[in-house]
């Protein structure tokens, strides 16, 4: 009976479980249309499905943490093999300046403003200095799930470099903010602990956390290249179990594992492996799905009744950190920069996303028994709103009231033809519907007009695909699969046979 009622309850789980994911896609649907950051309305959703709305239980922080730490390795790794160590040589020292010395000036500048704003113009909440500096630490870093959904469902193309800047920093900022978090968390439940030793801690998690991602990066693009195992979906398996082992091991070593697999992805993603597209694909994939989780879960784990105490404090903290705190530290540490300019300066402090991050860093004051977690919890998830609302939804509109933004040619999706090659092949492919139009000179395919470097790789006709030779005929409604040296020569294509190139 008891087993059964388990079987029951687990069956129940999966029903709802797949419900709220299939309501966040057509929610991040509709969001991507109206300009609404995907990632709040997964969040919202959680709400709505709560306690507090629809009546989901969930008020387990260590869970939330642990989905939470598996969906930012997944985030960091897979943002670290989709980012080009060529872009980011130009910018390289901004990034790292901001991810590190910015993060501890934001954690100290916002930091102090809490320790005054809560003990001089709030009633609702106190907090101490070392309490004031871990919720400030908490909230220091931007949101790599944020700035690379948001950044990269727009599809922005941005001047000077921003993009990867942006992208560097939000990747590898997480750690030095959890080592915030973490330092303020021991000095307030370990007073007796000494200064130096969690300096000495702090140090030794960079150190360990970069090295061991560049080494093991390095030795995981041999493993993946030389492993030859007999099913090609298994090396996307090997990348997940790789991933984890960056993570493990240097945690278990004491580095910052999170540091770890960022640089690993970076080292996987800028060398030659096989099966780099399936492996990429499945990593996209997999990313989405865990950030669906992430959101959905934390926000089954908040009880918006409790948000309304500390509502005012946490608009407060908010403002300050994105009118002050994000601006001084920008400005401050790329004040010597001559690369970037005012512009781009407003549009980095701008783009200062919190997300889900925060709200994880969050969870382990909750575990580790700290004098008003709970609060801390409940503003920094107000927190993670407003910056989603505020900043999230005019990322676009920032960039370009600035003039940061290019005109970017997209390509077009393949529909008919389920093929895609290589990066490192840099054809361009396209695909063309047959009309009367095309084939006024004759419905051979030697007697349609065609540039040298343009080649009909294959056709399909009604549900059959074949490969087509010179003297193939031609029917009104085929689908042309053209390859051609560049994007300049595929416009070329479309320009001799009269019809426009799809924007």
């Amino acid at each position: 009976m008891i087993l059964q009622m388990t079987l029951l309850n687990f069956e129940f789980f999966l029903l709802t479980a797949s419900v709220l994911l299939f309501l966040s896609l057509i929610a991040g649907k509709t969001g991507y249309k109206y300009g609404v950051p995907t990632l709040l309305l997964f969040l919202l959703i959680g709400i709505v499905f709560g306690s507090s709305g629809f009546g989901l239980q969930f008020s387990s922080p260590k869970v939330a943490q642990y989905i939470g730490i598996v969906a930012l390795n997944i985030i960091l790794f897979s943002g670290g093999l989709d980012t080009r160590i060529t872009e980011l040589k130009p910018i390289a020292i901004h990034g790292i300046i901001l991810a590190t010395i910015g993060v501890l000036l934001t954690a100290l500048l916002t930091g102090l403003f809490i320790y005054w704003a809560t003990n001089s113009i709030v009633q609702s909440v106190t907090f101490s200095l070392f309490e004031s500096i871990l919720l400030a630490g908490i909230m220091s870093s931007t949101d790599s799930a944020s700035v690379f959904a948001i950044l990269r469902s727009k599809k922005l193309s941005l001047r000077q470099n921003l993009r990867p800047l942006l992208e560097l920093e939000s990747g590898s900022n997480d750690p030095m903010a959890f080592m915030i978090t973490i330092m303020m968390i021991q000095l307030l439940t370990l007073p007796e602990i000494s200064g130096w030793i969690v300096l000495l801690k702090f140090m030794q998690q960079l150190v360990f956390g970069a090295a061991l991602g560049f080494v093991l990066g390095k030795l995981s693009v041999k493993l993946i290249n030389n492993i030859n195992l007999d099913n090609d979906a298994l090396y996307s398996v090997l990348m997940v179990t790789i991933m984890f082992f960056l993570f493990g091991f240097t945690d278990f070593v004491g580095g910052n594992g999170y540091l770890a697999v960022y640089v690993g992805g970076l080292m996987v993603g800028n060398h030659r492996v096989v099966h780099r597209r399936s492996m990429m694909k499945f990593f996209d994939g997999l990313t989405w799905l865990f950030q669906i989780i992430m959101f959905l879960t934390l926000g089954l784990l908040v009880n918006p009744n409790e948000l309304v105490p500390i509502l005012g404090i946490a608009v407060l903290i908010a403002l300050f950190l994105t009118i002050f705190a994000r601006p001084i530290t920008v400005f401050t540490l790329l004040l010597p920069s001559k690369r970037l300019t005012t512009k781009a300066k407003i549009f980095t402090s701008w783009v200062g996303l919190r997300g889900a991050v925060p709200i994880i860093f969050a969870t382990y004051p909750l575990i580790s028994g700290v004098t008003q977690a709970q609060a801390m919890f409940n503003i920094v998830f107000v927190i993670t709103i407003i910056s989603l609302l505020l900043q999230g939804t005019s990322v676009p509109i920032m960039a370009k009231w600035l003039g940061l933004t290019d005109k970017v040619t997209q390509k077009i999706p393949l529909k008919e033809f389920d093929v895609e090659f290589s990066d490192d092949i840099k054809s361009a492919t396209c695909e063309i519907s047959v009309d009367k139009n095309i084939l006024k000179h004759g419905n051979r395919l030697l007697d349609i007009n065609m540039p040298e470097q343009t080649l009909v790789v294959m056709v399909k006709r009604d549900n059959r695909y074949f490969v087509p030779r010179g003297n193939t005929l031609l029917e009104e409604g085929d689908s042309l699969l053209v390859i051609t040296d560049n994007e300049e020569a595929m416009r070329e294509t479309h320009r001799l046979l009269g019809i426009s190139q799809p924007e």
